[in-house]
């Protein structure tokens, strides 16, 4: 057995030695096999870099299918091998380590410009042979007083041995002679064929102008015609051709005949239906594609005045799983059997099911009244989907999340559509799936907002563009500022000041959050060196500590520690100075493998603070095995403040939390503290030390200092 081809042009040989394997026994040529193989090197050379273009180019693939005609593979025979040789081969010997399905589709459209390409040469040749034999009709018929048995030969031989079909008529349209191509592609005998008349050969599908051109020509107005045209063959089939038409005249000038000439077409016709509907329609399914469903919408959101259109967008609820735990062959399968139930779905008249890749489908209804089609769409939709599915034996219950667009034509382009429709689906699914909602202006700008703040992230932190603000952190029981914690901001240039809560979780999604966090970290850091320094040590009220919150994507990574030891080490901070926060719902159920890195860290001396502690619902017996040292109650405990008298059940809860943290060895800062019967109410239940409103909102770090001064001096 000989070795698989190595290098890309061996594997272009081998391509170029499959492909004239499959065409030369169907190709007329006096070539050698080996001499025709050399003839397909270049035009498969061609397809390979179309294939492998950064963008695709047709010419690339109809100059190939021209290159089958110079060939001499006029065999319609010799197209359906080649496109069948491209589909099977091209890819696999050519392609090179690209993505094979963006290859495969590329190789679609590849064979179809090559039949393309294949069906403009052909026609060019042959109608220079229509030429050639209208020529050489004329010259007999000129000198048939000088040599007419000569003239009648040579005239008969191109007539009869034509490979398109010639007829000549009178100019009532009876018939007077036929050649064997015409008898052959019509199926009749000459003597039938010879008693039909011109006008007889009407078909549904012939053009408006077909039979407006024919008059033209038999009343001397026009010397020929050509056009597409259908006829009907006796075993109920069609004949598709290019028929050309000419004008015979006598020696005087007057019209006496009508010259047809006939190219089949039907197998080409077929053969690029056939390409058109792969090239329109999903593989796996059936449904139409991404590129037929964009052609539907563009025509529907173009369409005239008072049309509506109505979309709903599906993504099934779970399939990676299906994928992840079944295999992809049973998610194929899954995506077969719901792709029947949508097209179900669309019963009424401008309705259609699409599927856009993956597991996402649409279904679009057009019309005056689609704002209540769509959701009757979206209803028989859900409804398709309830009874479970059977794959493999197993019985899989699927749901789906659908965002739906409602609105009238000509306002939006489909792209936009898609978008907010896309948008939509997604909040349906962050609702919890398996239900649909629909678009809202306002929520799609702040989905874009939202993409555009993700987009601009990673080079925000390169640009500069975050500070930190400081709040306070004051000690009930004399009132010293005890530190601050750092609160990040970002500077957007268009959207301006951006709290946390605006880009956090997206840092959190992105992964920047270590990145940013880090930098959160060192520059809070170092401004608590600038604040011992210039408050003169460590005098009565203290060292000035600095609070800075980790997410939980930072408590996992696994350079925590080194960056913290590194950051203090740079900056000549001991590890007293600084306390690390982390919300109590990060750390329930908190393996040893999570809290490893937060011991090694307390066991240095960095305090760790519990934050939001009251709204993580965790057991308080976990409070002895977490290596902390602060208890941050939430602000919602200060909320039930406000009023006076407090309810009193909050009073004792607080109280007790107090004083299980204190049994603790634990510290316990409260948050939200916005009134000076807040303070005093939670300084006599024991609280050591709060932050809120009251005594300052974040702000530059010279304020602390100030307010630090001012303590210190009394």
């Amino acid at each position: 057995m000989s070795a698989e081809p190595d290098g890309p042009e061996d594997r272009l040989r081998r391509f170029a030695t499959i492909w004239s394997r499959a065409v030369f026994p169907v190709t007329s040529t006096s070539s050698t096999r080996t001499e025709f193989e050399a003839l397909l090197l270049p035009p498969a050379r061609l397809l390979s870099e179309a294939l492998r273009a950064r963008s695709f180019d047709p010419d690339a693939g109809r100059a190939a299918g021209a290159a089958l005609v110079e060939a001499h593979c006029t065999d319609p025979e010799a197209l359906s091998r080649t496109l069948d040789c491209v589909d099977a081969y091209l890819v696999l010997y050519c392609g090179g380590d690209g993505d094979r399905e963006a290859l495969r589709a590329r190789c679609a459209r590849l064979q179809h410009a090559m039949a393309a390409g294949f069906a403009q040469a052909l026609r060019q040749r042959t109608l220079a042979e229509q030429e050639a034999i209208a020529q050489a009709a004329l010259r007999a018929q000129g000198v048939v007083a000088q040599a007419l048995h000569a003239t009648e030969a040579r005239f008969r031989a191109v007539f009869e041995g034509a490979a398109i079909g010639i007829g000549i008529a009178d100019l009532d349209g009876n018939v007077l002679q036929v050649n064997g191509a015409l008898r052959r592609m019509f199926g009749l005998s000459e003597q039938t064929l010879r008693g039909r008349n011109v006008t007889e050969w009407t078909h549904a599908d012939d053009a408006p102008q077909t039979w407006k051109l024919y008059e033209e020509l038999v009343r001397g107005e026009r010397e020929h015609y050509h056009l597409e045209k259908a006829f009907n063959r006796p075993d109920g089939t069609v004949l598709w051709t290019n028929l050309t038409v000419s004008l015979l005249r006598d020696a005087d000038g007057a019209p006496q005949y009508q010259l047809a000439l006939m190219e089949d077409t039907t197998e080409r016709r077929l053969l690029n239906l056939r390409l058109r509907y792969e090239a329109t329609h999903d593989a796996l399914t059936g449904l139409p594609n991404r590129t037929f469903f964009f052609e539907r919408l563009e025509k529907a959101l173009n369409a005239g005045e008072g049309q509506r259109f109505g979309l709903c967008y599906l993504d099934l609820d779970g399939f990676k799983t299906v994928n992840d735990s079944l295999g992809h062959a049973a998610g194929d399968r899954l995506l077969v059997e719901v792709a029947d139930r949508l097209q179900s779905c669309a019963t009424a008249p401008g309705e259609m099911v699409a599927r856009l890749g993956g597991d996402e489908f649409v279904a679009l209804t057009t019309g005056p009244d689609t704002r209540r089609t769509v959701d009757e769409l979206a209803a028989r939709i859900m409804n398709a989907l309830l009874a479970p599915i059977s794959v493999d034996g197993r019985e899989l219950t699927v749901r789906g999340s659908i965002g739906i667009v409602e609105g009238p034509a000509g306002e939006r382009s489909a792209a936009e559509v898609l978008r907010s429709a896309d948008i939509t689906m997604y909040r349906a699914k962050s609702a919890g799936g398996n239900r649909f909602e629909l678009a809202d202006p306002e929520a799609d700008a702040r989905a874009i907002t939202r993409h555009g703040l993700t987009t601009s992230l990673p080079t925000a932190l390169d640009r500069g563009e975050f500070f930190i603000e400081y709040q306070p952190l004051v000690h009930l029981g004399d009132g010293s500022v005890r530190g601050a914690e750092a609160l990040v901001r970002w500077l957007h240039p268009q959207h301006g000041v951006l709290s946390p809560d605006r880009f956090i979780p997206l840092a959190e999604h992105t992964g920047l959050i270590v990145p940013l966090g880090r930098w959160v970290l060192e520059q809070s850091v170092r401004q608590a060196r600038e604040w011992r320094e210039r408050h003169g040590g460590e005098e009565a009220v203290g060292p000035l500590r600095i609070n800075v919150n980790l997410s939980p994507c930072q408590l996992t990574h696994p350079g925590l520690v080194q960056d913290t030891v590194d950051i203090l080490e740079r900056t000549g901070v001991e590890p007293d100075a600084l306390c690390l926060e982390v919300t109590e719902s990060a750390l329930i159920g908190a393996d040893d493998d999570l809290l490893k890195p937060l011991r090694r860290l307390a066991e240095m001396g960095v305090d760790i603070a519990l934050d939001d502690f009251g709204t993580g619902y965790s057991n308080l017996a976990n409070l002895r095995r977490l290596p902390v040292s602060v208890l941050k109650l939430d602000r919602s405990f200060t909320q039930s403040m406000q009023q006076f008298p407090a309810d009193p059940v909050d009073l004792k809860i607080v109280e007790g939390i107090v004083s299980l943290a204190h049994s603790l060895d634990l510290a316990v800062t409260v948050e939200g503290v916005e009134t000076g019967a807040q303070a005093e109410q939670l300084r006599l239940l024991g609280c050591d030390t709060a932050q809120g409103w009251y005594y300052a909102r974040p702000g530059p770090p010279e304020r602390l200092h100030e307010l630090a001064l001012v303590d210190a001096t009394g």
